[in-house]
């Protein structure tokens, strides 16, 4: 905004990195760099950009330096109605330009994708599911993942299994419908009856397109549930290689490494996935699911408790989440102090049995002792 060349150079440095991390995420139609910038340095009507370039939502943003300060402002807009959907200021010390473009970039991009997905699901939330396109079955069943709960779940599968009907080649509706199909057993049914459909959704996913991060996310979740740790880190890896700003890949790529005992790597690795995106709840879910299983690797029942509670509050239904609470209470603390949470688990699931926990979480090794035998202590019958 001040008209100095410099300045310029960094701003458009920004915008380039912008456009080319919102590119990796697959699920998105990104204007190139070479349109979006025809608009530069004009006075623009959003509605106008939309009807212009077959977009959806526009992101703008300025930046001014001061001093050895540079204020950076990023909003995302509805082009249909002009309305916000995002906003956010950055304001930062401007020591190493190019480190400052790649925290803004990782930033903006991290939040984007979780604020699309909102803003699609309230577009199309007035639509009944026989009336919704492949692409809106989808994000209307990211929306219902993201809810936590059985009946969220059962409503996912539903719209995938839509989307597929009408899309048979939609790689991620494949990879979201591996995904869905994985997560009933943490609310209660055993899970070989889904894991090998949820394999070979996953595997469809990546048939279809191999540079889809969220195919090797939910490939890499499989194989995590299978118990296969080390081909699990692989996919997670890969799914980041594709999609830096990841945070969900990041959260499991936590989760996988404190089953196998690197708790310090966990916790960075979630620590990480919770900046990238604070409000998903997806995200902040699965990261407190790698705290919980870093902290019982570490013998540190009393943090374990901390952010098993959190987790529980964020997945009320999810059996996993309370098993974990009953463990690490009554490690933390005794049999007596585990009476509550446990109490709680025996509503959801009245049939609770330490033989369900070996044969259907993916924990293995010393972390899986441990919580086998917290629930032991407090009371969970053999």
């Amino acid at each position: 905004m001040s008209g100095d060349p410099e300045q310029e150079y960094f701003a458009d440095g920004m915008v380039e990195e912008i456009i080319t991390a919102l590119s990796k995420v697959r699920w998105f139609f990104v204007i190139a760099r070479n349109s979006s910038f025809t608009y530069k340095g004009r006075a623009i009507d959003v509605k106008q950009v939309g009807r212009e370039l077959g977009v959806s939502y526009v992101l703008e943003g300025s930046m001014r330096k001061g001093g050895n300060r540079v204020r950076v402002t990023a909003q995302l807009i509805e082009a249909a109605t002009g309305n916000h959907v995002w906003a956010e200021r950055y304001d930062r010390e401007l020591a190493d330009i190019f480190a400052l473009q790649d925290e803004i970039t990782e930033q903006v991009v991290a939040t984007i994708e979780p604020e699309l997905y909102a803003a699609e699901h309230v577009r199309i939330q007035r639509d009944t599911p026989e009336s919704l396109d492949a692409w809106e079955c989808v994000i209307r069943a990211l929306s219902c993942v993201g809810q936590g709960t059985l009946v969220g779940n059962v409503e996912a599968e539903a719209l995938c299994r839509r989307a597929l009907s009408i899309k048979p080649d939609y790689g991620q509706a494949h990879s979201l419908l591996a995904w869905v199909l994985l997560r009933p057993p943490f609310g209660g049914s055993d899970l070989p009856g889904f894991l090998q459909e949820a394999l070979a959704e996953a595997t469809a996913a990546l048939r279809l397109d191999d540079r889809d991060a969220w195919a090797h996310l939910t490939h890499g979740i499989a194989l995590w549930r299978m118990r296969r740790h080390g081909d699990a880190e692989q996919e997670f890896r890969r799914a980041l290689d594709l999609n830096p700003n990841f945070a969900l890949a990041l959260a499991f790529l936590g989760c996988t490494r404190a089953t196998r005992g690197a708790h310090e790597e966990t916790i960075n690795a979630a620590e990480r996935a919770l900046r990238l995106s604070p409000v998903d709840r997806l995200v902040s879910a699965y990261a407190s699911f790698a705290m919980v299983f870093a902290h019982f690797s570490a013998t540190r029942y009393a943090d374990g408790v901390v952010w098993a509670r959190k987790l529980v509050d964020k997945q009320p239904e999810s059996l996993m989440a309370n098993y974990l609470l009953v463990a690490a209470t009554a490690l933390h603390k005794n049999r007596a102090a585990a009476a509550e949470p446990l109490a709680t688990l025996l509503r959801l699931r009245p049939d609770s049995t330490l033989s369900w926990v070996k044969g259907n979480t993916p924990l293995t090794g010393d972390v899986a002792e441990r919580v086998v035998k917290g629930l032991r202590t407090a009371g969970v019958p053999e």
